[in-house]
């Protein structure tokens, strides 16, 4: 029986001009300068690039206007989405930057919004109506109808920012970063739905080139998902013509096609992921290996974690060690729940709280194994030096193999972060105040949790901190509150200290409704109150009045250790500081940033020999320059600076 000829393979020497061209193209790109808009009121009209995002410091969009990019700060006002043309008024900061990969011209802040109309793109109102029609068959959201949304369409609005951290720390997030799986699940459905129009291979393809464009909407064209419908385009041209491609080319081709566009692209690190990662998945799938379907799928992880690694390692300082093994769990569970939500969103309901449980059950997966070992750049250029040295011989050698393991694991132990015992670790949260407080055997309590709440669990996980016996609230301003919020139900707390009324912010507000629903105990402690931590003493130092100044009203605490004690001092400033000339510690930790609201001979009468200032970038001034002068006789140390700061007692 004969077989028809299938078309012929484009030839091998197209993939490596195809990547050598991406090369140049990458290497030659130079981002032009971004010119500021002037500062000052600003009325214009123009359309959203991207949704409103929720972000640390109130929600965010980029819009393009006459004039180029802008972003634009939102309070309250109508409910807006990528496409919408709107009218708006604000100020603007005269200051360029970049938001997502995107540079913009100036942030404005908002005062009046009005929505006048969506864009006329049909790609973008079918995919707005795609995108829309998912997030309402998913509501109710929970942790698994969240993930399932970014499973499907990578929305991650819905889930919680330490999740979303845990399933980078497990080398998981790729998972909620559509990619090709996900556009051939779409192209899949969409044939489907075609019926009968859909039997013959041409008008199949024809199908998926409509489709393409209006999924990349609907995923908000994110640098992955344009990578893969890219590829899946150039496929299925290729197949009206008579041409088959091999997967490396596709990748190569799509790149070039990409930078080509958009020149940019190639800073933006999801683009930079999607293609190595890709990459290694086609290097895994081709690896010489012995062995069923679960060793095939090894190699295939395994290939992708040593591609995406050294990214990992520039853009997030550590790579996940076990990534391939909790990935060769999560996928099939992936891949299922995946299918199920897409078939239960199109239609059949019930389908969707199964995926939604099986999503579940992934983010038990990406919490649990984000406790697992990270490799920083010496680790991990030891364990490609022996891997490589491996593969060059051909040869198992057992004790090799086990002097290489032992030898990556002292690394890993050796170059982690230090946690003094008994001590504290002020560490670096940005612009704000968290210090973890270690009494010795696991003992630990945590002084405030800085602005961002994913920032605040990693550190926590990276100096294994699985449970706190007391959490302190110093006062209620976001830069100390609102990390401790995302740590509720994370991390198990046995007790809250906050400050007295009657100051509060909304992220307190926030804070003290999520900590009524956890059943944590809190309560406000009195001045001279002592608390046993390990072989550490707490002493409650104020506030031993009300003040007018949140800041002000800051708990102060003494931290006794064995040999050194240190002086733990909120945001409090001048007034406050006037009436506690009486205490002396060898640390302090310098109040309110370092900023310029303190008695510069209070802080000299402390008598430290150590100072800390835990401060990150900022628009403030902070630290002032008088502030860091003043402690010029003693050892100064800033977490902007140096990082985590221990400091043994």
């Amino acid at each position: 029986m004969s077989h028809p000829a299938l078309p012929p393979a484009v030839s091998r020497p197209w993939l490596a001009v195809a990547a050598a061209i991406w090369v140049v193209a990458a290497l030659v790109h130079v981002a032009p300068p971004i010119e500021p808009l002037p500062p000052g009121r600003i009325s214009e009209e123009g359309v959203l690039l991207t949704d409103v995002i929720p972000g640390r410091y109130g929600a965010w969009a980029l819009i393009a206007i006459q004039q180029g990019t802008v972003l634009l700060g939102l309070e309250d006002g109508p409910t807006l989405i990528m496409g919408d043309r709107i009218r708006f008024e604000g100020f603007s900061n005269g200051v360029a930057g970049s938001a997502r990969g995107e540079s913009y011209r100036s942030r404005v802040n908002v005062f009046s919004v009005e929505r006048l109309g969506q864009t006329g793109s049909i790609p973008l109102i079918m995919g707005n109506a795609v995108r829309e029609r998912v997030m309402e068959r998913l509501e109710p959201f929970d942790d698994g109808r969240a993930l399932l949304a970014g499973f499907l369409i990578g929305e991650t609005s819905e889930l919680d920012r330490s999740d979303i951290e845990a399933m980078r720390l497990s080398g998981l997030s790729h998972f909620v970063a559509v990619s090709g799986s996900n556009v051939a699940l779409f192209l899949m459905l969409l044939v489907l739905a075609a019926g009968p129009f859909a039997l013959e291979p041409k008008r199949r393809a024809l199908i998926g080139l409509v489709g393409l464009p209006v999924y990349a909407a609907a995923t908000r064209f994110e640098p992955s998902v344009l990578r893969a419908s890219v590829m899946a385009g150039i496929a299925l041209v290729a197949r009206l013509i008579g041409v088959v491609f091999e997967a490396w080319q596709l990748l190569a081709l799509a790149v070039v096609v990409l930078v080509v566009m958009d020149p940019a692209i190639t800073d933006n690190i999801g683009f930079q992921l999607s293609v190595v990662a890709t990459a290694g998945v086609l290097a895994g799938a081709r690896w010489p290996i012995e062995g069923g379907k679960v060793a095939r799928a090894l190699a295939v992880t395994c290939g992708a974690q040593a591609a995406v690694a050294p990214l990992l390692l520039i853009h997030f300082g550590s790579v996940p060690l076990l990534s391939p093994l909790i990935n060769l769990l999560a996928g099939p569970v992936v891949a299922t729940s995946t299918v199920l939500g897409a078939i239960g969103v199109a239609g059949v309901g019930f389908l969707t709280g199964v995926s939604a449980w099986m999503a579940g059950l992934v983010l038990q997966l990406s919490r649990g194994a984000s406790q697992w070992p990270q490799i920083t750049t010496l680790p991990f250029m030891a364990i490609a030096l022996g891997t490589a040295l491996f593969i060059r011989w051909h040869r198992f050698r057992p004790h090799l193999v086990v002097i290489a393991a032992g030898v990556a694991l002292v690394m890993i132990l050796g170059f982690g972060p230090t946690l003094p015992s008994p001590g504290v670790v002020v560490l670096d949260v940005g612009q704000g105040d968290a210090i973890l407080l270690h009494g010795g055997d696991q003992r630990f309590a945590l002084v405030d949790g800085g602005p961002d709440p994913t920032v605040l669990v990693g550190k926590l996980r990276r100096y294994g901190v699985t449970g706190l016996d007391l959490v302190v609230l110093t006062h209620v301003h976001a830069d100390h509150v609102t990390g401790l919020t995302g740590l509720l139900g994370r991390i198990p707390i046995g007790e809250v200290w906050v400050a007295s009324t009657p100051h509060e912010t909304p992220a307190s507000r926030e804070f003290f409704v999520a900590l009524a629903r956890s059943g944590i105990p809190v309560r406000t402690p009195t001045v001279g109150e002592m608390r046993l931590l390990g072989v550490l003493s707490l002493r409650v130092e104020a506030p031993g009045r009300r003040y007018a100044s949140p800041n002000d009203q800051s708990i102060v605490i003494t931290v006794q250790g064995l040999h050194r004690s240190m002086l733990l001092t909120g945001d409090i400033e001048v007034i406050a500081q006037r009436e506690l000339v009486h205490l002396r510690a060898d640390v302090l930790k310098v109040p309110h940033q370092g900023a310029a609201t303190s008695d510069p001979d209070w802080l000299l009468g402390v008598g430290a020999t150590q100072a800390v200032i835990s401060v990150g970038p900022n628009q403030f001034g902070h630290p002032a320059q008088w502030v860091v002068d003043l402690f010029q006789s003693v050892d100064l140390f800033r977490t902007d600076l140096h990082g985590d700061v221990p400091v043994d007692l």
